[in-house]
């Protein structure tokens, strides 16, 4: 039986601007994307984005990207989750240039996904720890929205 898709959220994450840290022996450039805030909310969940947490990323020659973010969401009720969200992001060479460069580009146009895994300690959430979650994105200059489903 083939698995199903069940939506849990939207996040909207406010991003600062890149840091730099420059071409890895490995050949891929490390930038780390600060994570500013934001907001999320679904059919059963909502909050906020705190802000701390950051995407490492490697971007290769060819504009693709290796995604490493980790950050903490908290419930309208004050409940706290850790998100370790690992992804990658691919496309033409020309579309993930404009994109790096901020350029709003049809979510279409690319390849954006990760899989997102969740840690809390409140008993109410406890289903985010007990399953698999995939989650697509959309890179906006100063802003990734980011949509979560569970598997089913």
């Amino acid at each position: 039986m083939a698995p199903e898709l069940k939506f849990v959220f939207e996040a909207c994450v406010d991003l600062g601007a890149p840091l730099e840290i420059g071409i890895l022996p490995s050949g891929g450039e490390r930038r780390v994307i600060p994570i500013l805030g934001g907001t999320f909310e679904g059919p059963s969940i909502r909050g906020r984005v705190l802000p701390g947490g950051a995407d490492w990323q490697i971007v290769h020659a060819d504009e693709s990207a290796e995604l490493d973010a980790r950050y903490t969401l908290q419930t309208d009720t004050g409940a706290l989750i850790a998100v370790f969200n690992r992804g990658v992001r691919s496309g033409p060479r020309e579309v993930l240039a404009k994109v790096r460069a901020g350029e709003r580009v049809p979510a279409a146009s690319y390849y954006f996904r990760a899989v997102p895994k969740f840690e809390t300690g409140d008993p109410h959430l406890r289903w985010l720890c007990e399953s698999i979650f995939v989650c697509s994105g959309e890179r906006l200059a100063a802003q990734v929205i980011l949509r979560f489903w569970e598997v089913c």
